[in-house]
């Protein structure tokens, strides 16, 4: 229930940065949210009295740092300037198993053959769409979400088994903590170099992006991964590009195309495959 959670927050974060770069320009978008993520979760810290990290921890913590708070959010901003939050959600798509592969890499886990059959074909599935999607030829902006897979993979993964000995919101609390120094410096050059309109979609989407997608979502998704396992966790994700879709339509009036319902039974029948799948 909770990395589910995580992934229903995590479906908005595409919708929510299309309405931020109506008023801001990428830059602007992924050092503001930063920004205030990091103020929400250094006030939950504080009010808390949490101790700091201890120094073991550091090392995981950078990681998440570059992979979820900095890398990803950059990375998939720059995309969504050419690239529609359809297109880029089913590229995205790919992250279940980027994120378990790393996952049997880094804490040794071995995932069974059927999880991994299932994992292959749900990515299958969301390669197929993403061709079918974009004719048969990639883009700067793939280039540029591939790149994000690879980052937030090497986040998610280290997240999950940090979340084993800690609380998850406090992974992800330090995690943003940590890079106020850098948000703080890059909002200040950012919005004094970018162009700037605010609009209420601008502060609707850079809100849900600072509190919905980059503090409140990771906190219950690494806690669902410190339950049930990363590897298993993330295959969950594979749902998140389909409902995205679904915002994508109601939110920002894209179309879906014909081939969209067919890919969610698909990718819905594998992500019910690795959740019964034994490690």
């Amino acid at each position: 229930m909770l990395a589910g959670l995580g992934v229903v927050a995590f479906s908005l974060t595409f919708p929510a940065t299309a309405w931020s770069l109506e008023g801001l320009g990428p830059w602007s978008v992924t050092s503001v949210r930063m920004v205030l993520a990091g103020l929400v979760a250094g006030g939950c810290l504080l009010a808390l009295r949490v101790p700091l990290p201890a120094r073991r921890h550091l090392p995981g913590l950078l990681v998440v740092a570059a992979g979820v708070v900095v890398g990803f959010p950059l990375l998939t901003t720059l995309a969504l300037q050419t690239s529609t939050t359809s297109h880029a959600a089913v590229v995205v798509g790919l992250l279940p198993l980027t994120t378990a592969a790393l996952s049997a890499l880094r804490t040794g886990a071995r995932p069974s053959r059927t999880f991994w059959a299932a994992a292959l074909t749900g990515a299958a599935v969301v390669i197929a769409f993403a061709v079918r999607e974009s004719g048969g030829s990639l883009n700067t902006s793939d280039l540029y979400l591939f790149a994000a897979l690879l980052v937030c993979a090497a986040g998610y993964t280290e997240g999950g088994r940090l979340a084993a000995r800690m609380p998850g919101w406090q992974v992800i609390g330090w995690a943003l903590v940590g890079c106020l120094p850098l948000s703080l410096a890059g909002a200040a050059v950012a919005l004094s170099v970018e162009p700037a309109e605010v609009t209420g979609h601008t502060v609707a989407g850079i809100l849900w992006l600072a509190v919905g997608s980059q503090f409140l979502g990771l906190v219950v998704w690494y806690r669902g991964m410190a339950a049930i396992g990363v590897a298993r966790a993330s295959q969950l994700q594979l749902a998140q590009p389909l409902l995205t879709l679904v915002w994508s339509v109601l939110l920002l009036g894209e179309r879906l195309t014909p081939a969209a319902p067919v890919a969610a039974v698909a990718v819905l029948v594998c992500i019910g495959v690795t959740q019964r799948s034994r490690t």
